[in-house]
């Protein structure tokens, strides 16, 4: 199971939350609904078999190694959410550091 609380102690994280492969919620903490956590676990799981397609393809496609798949951010004008491994961490752009939280996600 993720360290949700540790993904919560990095600065500009607001909500953390573990999904199953078919986009179950399993857990949650943070500043989020239930129902918006359960919202995020579909689109993190359906995003992720997405983005493991797409290593696939460009490492097939160009010989570079894009596989296997550590994690894939989604991102608008103000937040973002970072997954990797069954999990995904919602953040305020302007505060956070995306290395950090994919040292993290990766841990």
């Amino acid at each position: 199971m993720a360290n949700l609380d540790q993904l919560l102690s990095i600065k500009g994280v607001w909500a953390a939350g573990e999904f199953s492969q078919d986009g179950k919620l399993l857990a949650y903490k943070g500043n989020i609904s239930e129902e918006e956590a359960a919202m995020g676990a579909m689109m993190c799981a359906a995003n992720a078999m997405i983005a493991e397609m797409q290593t696939q393809g460009f490492t097939a496609m160009s010989g570079k190694e894009w596989t296997p798949l550590a994690g894939f951010a989604l991102t608008g004008p103000k937040h973002s959410v970072c997954v990797g491994k069954g999990v995904g961490v919602f953040v305020n752009n302007d505060e956070v550091s995306f290395n950090e939280v994919f040292k993290a996600l990766s841990s």
